[in-house]
């Protein structure tokens, strides 16, 4: 069971992700603005699926390495518009994303209501894809039980 989901806000204040979204299962999306990848794929897939599942709750979790520490404006500079269109957080050190055992980015990990882990999923690309979205169908499933 997921105790507690560490990050910080855009303005760099500490937040329990569990404490804060506890009424709906949650589908968190790690990843950094260097990955070409993530910015081109897997975050338009995660604002596609914050529009479409409104029963999960889609979070951005934007993990800092080496010395690569970013904050809001560098956050919000890849979007068009300039604005965040679903919840990111930011994990310095990228401490959460270790303690989940992401195998790279993006890395999608689907946690239920109970706050156990439904599945990781690491890529992007088209199977990585299909895995994402049938893991997402048995987590709604699983929620409707």
């Amino acid at each position: 069971m997921v105790k507690r989901l560490l990050v910080n806000d855009l303005d760099q204040v500490a937040v329990d992700l569990i404490e804060l979204y506890k009424d709906k299962p949650l589908v968190l999306i790690f990843y950094n603005n260097d990955c070409i990848g993530c910015t081109g794929r897997a975050i338009p897939l995660a604002y596609e699926y914050h529009q479409k599942y409104l029963d999960v709750q889609v979070i951005g979790i934007h993990s800092n390495f080496r010395d690569n520490t970013i904050g809001r404006t560098a956050i919000e500079s890849i979007f068009r518009n300039k604005k965040v269109p679903f919840p990111i957080y930011i994990d310095p050190n990228h401490k959460l994303y270790d303690t989940l055992n992401c195998e790279g980015t993006p890395q999608w990990i689907l946690i239920t209501k109970e706050r156990e882990i439904y599945r990781s999923i690491f890529g992007s690309q088209a199977g990585a894809q299909n895995r994402l979205l049938y893991a997402l169908e048995g987590l709604l499933n699983e929620t409707k039980n």
